[in-house]
């Protein structure tokens, strides 16, 4: 906020600003993602108005017309909607994931070796909707597979910060390489959603077509934000840190109301991100038959019969689930949002939920 106020008196916050990012911001975000292992003399940094818009650049650049996109279920919505709304509906390729909500490489490897037409995978890491942590071997083989193909690999590392310490899951790592395109985020480690900052990681040789779009679009990201987002650095990962841990408390209050109602084999996913997958239960036919339960039904009636909010997994291609999200909250108001979503999950449970 002191380099917000600060950022006032500048003449240049009323103009318009440089189309990939203030000079002084890229290079700090090129020498932190350097720690992170990735190549400053191969690569390019953009700064975009937030990680959704540095996505939907990417996919106008990487995607031209008939050409295709993979997405694993359960995926980031928006994700979804940047496909659709770029090459159409008919060009989201949507792969499977195993129970723990991985990735299914194996399916991967063979969809590219067998449609050429698809020229771009995305993965999220940590996961949104799953809160699950790739764990690095898995992340190097994604990265082999579209070598072989020549498919671009896009990596959205938004929760990158929530991952290790309290978390039970692997480390998170990074991918560079000339066919890699990396996605950051500011909203979420820093608070600073309202703010719109996040930026990409890409190769040289792709950077000029990512300007074209960039212009196109917002032309240059806020000055004002980007000060923010200085601001924000120069405040470290420490503080970043003690942020992320407070969380934990709010984890274990939210994780242990639904395993009260559901019991623990309905929660996937949690080692990363702010967020856990719930398989709501069944519905079961007189003639012994089940059927995932309508989660958009059952969403609406727990902001409206118990006054909690959670998002359907129908909206992240899995049917039958929600997601959880544990840290938009203070530990109070969580532990009595808690309460009310574990009312709610034990009528569900005992087949009272909508009709």
């Amino acid at each position: 906020m002191a380099a917000a106020r600060d950022a006032l008196d500048e003449s240049m916050v009323h103009s318009y600003g440089p189309d990939a990012g203030l000079p002084e911001l890229r290079t700090a975000l090129a020498d932190e993602l350097a720690e992170r292992g990735i190549d400053k003399a191969s690569t390019e940094v953009m700064v975009t108005s937030g990680a959704n818009q540095a996505y939907m650049n990417i996919v106008l650049t990487l995607l031209g017309e008939g050409e295709r996109a993979v997405l694993f279920a359960p995926f980031y919505f928006n994700h979804a909607m940047a496909v659709q709304m770029a090459v159409g509906a008919e060009n989201l390729v949507v792969g499977p994931s195993s129970p723990e909500l991985l990735p299914d490489l194996d399916w991967l490897a063979e969809t590219l070796e067998t449609d050429p037409t698809i020229k771009m995978v995305t993965l999220t890491n940590p996961g949104n909707p799953t809160g699950v942590t790739l764990p690095p071997a898995m992340l190097e083989a994604a990265a082999e597979i579209c070598a072989k193909t020549g498919t671009w690999l896009v990596v959205d590392n938004t929760y990158h910060h929530f991952c290790g310490g309290w978390y039970n899951g692997p480390p998170h790592e990074c991918m560079t390489g000339d066919h890699i395109v990396n996605v950051f985020s500011f909203s979420k480690a820093y608070g600073m959603m309202g703010w719109r900052v996040g930026y990409i990681s890409a190769p040289s040789e792709v950077f000029p077509q990512l300007m074209k779009a960039q212009d196109t679009i917002p032309i240059c990201p806020s000055t004002m934000s980007q000060r923010v987002a200085l601001g924000a650095l120069s405040a470290g990962k420490e503080w970043v840190g003690a942020k992320v841990a407070s969380l934990k408390e709010n984890h274990d209050v939210v994780r242990a109301a639904i395993e009260r109602a559901l019991g623990d084999g309905a929660i996937r996913g949690g080692t990363g991100a702010l967020y856990l997958m719930v398989e709501l239960p069944s519905n079961h036919s007189g003639t012994g038959d089940t059927e995932a339960v309508d989660d958009m039904k059952v969403v609406e009636w727990l902001a409206r019969q118990h006054g909690v909010c959670v998002i359907p997994g129908t909206a992240c291609g899995l049917k039958g689930s929600i997601r959880v999200c544990f840290a938009n909250l203070q530990p109070e108001p969580m532990r009595q949002a808690a309460e009310r979503l574990e009312a709610g999950l034990t009528e569900l449970a005992a087949g009272r939920g909508p009709g």
